[in-house]
């Protein structure tokens, strides 16, 4: 069953609970009210943390399209390209993204939850940082108030400093993007340490892992955006330095 499915046929906000599981039970209405007798137990560790990263997406996706004050039909399209949303699903998974964009709750309450779950799956948060991107420069116009939306939920998930923009050049694809900061590491890394950044972050951000750890299929292909901009970096340093 995929993730849309999980989430519209039962007791996804009982077990995640928290604002976002109250979230979903105000938009899916009717639908919660059949599965609120399934305990969390029953729902599964990996899945509560599937549906969680996906309505995660949806509430600081809504909320981040509030932050220059216009949502673009690009911006909507880019959310269902991640998302992949199946066409019977589109008029629920809308409803949960309207009741989060005029909920009074602010996004730092969904966040805190998000890091709260995955704080020992920093690959996984990075990715939904990357989903976020994705849907923010959907329409070619990158906001500095997106911007600032985007770099505090990446503070509030535990990445600040040099570890914040590494996370904005690897997800920005600008081309003169410098690669040693796509890879987090120093121009002054030598050859090993630089191979055994590399293949680290290969190994975290393979898609298989990530699965694994909580990120649902349907947003594998922001997992491999991201592989992309770090083999692309790593092929310009080999390149620089004149490696194999």
């Amino acid at each position: 069953m995929s993730i849309w499915g999980k989430i519209i046929g039962g007791a996804a906000g009982f077990a995640i609970g928290g604002p976002l599981g109250a979230l979903l039970g105000a938009g899916m209405g009717h639908a919660m009210d059949s599965g609120m007798g399934k305990s969390a137990a029953k729902a599964g560790a990996e899945a509560t943390r599937k549906i969680t990263f996906t309505i995660g997406v949806i509430a600081l996706s809504a909320k981040m399209a509030k932050a220059d004050g216009v949502v673009t039909r690009d911006e909507v399209d880019a959310f269902k390209e991640v998302f992949k949303i199946p066409p019977h699903e589109v008029k629920n998974v809308g409803r949960v993204f309207d009741m989060a964009r005029k909920d009074v709750a602010g996004y730092e309450v969904y966040a805190k939850q998000i890091r709260n779950l995955f704080e020992k799956n920093v690959p996984v948060l990075e990715d939904l940082i990357g989903a976020l991107f994705h849907i923010c420069k959907a329409d070619g116009v990158i906001h500095p108030a997106e911007l600032d939306y985007l770099e505090d939920v990446a503070r509030i998930f535990g990445f600040e400093g040099s570890e914040w923009e590494s996370l904005r050049a690897q997800y920005l694809g600008e081309v003169d993007a410098n690669p040693y900061v796509v890879l987090g590491v120093e121009r002054s890394v030598d050859d090993k340490e630089l191979k055994a950044a590399y293949k680290r972050l290969i190994k975290e951000h393979h898609p298989d892992r990530l699965i694994a750890e909580g990120l649902p299929e349907e947003f594998i292909e922001v997992a491999t955006e991201k592989l992309a901009a770090i083999n692309t970096a790593y092929d310009r340093i080999k390149a620089e330095r004149g490696l194999n």
